[in-house]
């Protein structure tokens, strides 16, 4: 009982560690606990569609052979990158979008990060159980980290478009940044084309952070745009 609790443990860390940094980081207005707890929640479901809508390709007879660059391509932009970004995007977008407490840009962030970790850490729960505490170890630096900053990349351009004029192409800068990103991560871990190209997953990752942590400063340097 006691390993099975420690690993749930080190799967659930990582997340919270980054939430608290993300909320930490608000220094206008702090957002209700109530609202991040039901962002986290609804990207935990998130992953819900996300697993069923993955698995249509092989259920449709879609091969997805990584040693064929088109279809790792595909496999990493549309069929993972797109359709995970897009489910978190959806509830980023009904739900703490309208909120009257999305009161200034760093907001988008602080939602958008919350629901990326909620449905990272039901992912890293999976994973971690199947690979033990090595596979908790390698996730903490990189899995969780790694949708935390298509969180806060979404957000960022988020928060631009509650307070800006051309909403929707904010938006939708926000999840095509997002959806480019991911895409670019899980291509260099997913194939098999080139020995020792997974090298370029962390390249990404460290991009994806510098990114983060320039939004983040924007996005607190001044309440309101």
């Amino acid at each position: 009982m006691f390993p099975f609790l420690f690993l749930i443990a080190l799967s659930i860390a990582p997340g919270l560690a980054i939430a608290i940094y993300i909320y930490w980081r608000d220094k206008f207005e702090k957002e209700p606990l109530k609202y991040l707890v039901i962002c986290f929640l609804l990207g935990m479901i998130s992953i819900i569609p996300a697993i069923i809508l993955e698995n249509l390709p092989e259920q449709l007879g879609f091969f997805t052979n990584r040693s064929s660059i088109t279809n790792t391509l595909l496999n990493a932009f549309v069929f993972i990158a797109l359709v995970e970004e897009s489910c978190k995007y959806i509830f980023l977008r009904l739900y703490a979008y309208p909120k009257s407490a999305f009161s200034e840009p760093y907001d988008g962030i602080t939602y958008a990060v919350m629901i990326s970790l909620g449905f990272a850490t039901v992912e890293n729960i999976h994973y971690v159980i199947i690979g033990g505490w090595e596979a908790a170890i390698i996730r903490m630096f990189t899995a969780v980290p790694a949708h935390a900053t298509f969180g806060v990349l979404m957000g960022f351009f988020t928060g631009l478009a509650k307070f800006r004029n051309h909403k929707k192409s904010y938006l939708f800068l926000g999840l095509l940044t997002a959806i480019l990103l991911h895409g670019t991560y899980d291509f260099f871990i997913i194939q098999q084309i080139v020995p020792g190209l997974y090298i370029g997953a962390f390249v990404s990752l460290i991009a994806g952070v510098w990114l983060s942590l320039i939004a983040i400063r924007i996005h607190t340097s001044k309440p309101t745009l």
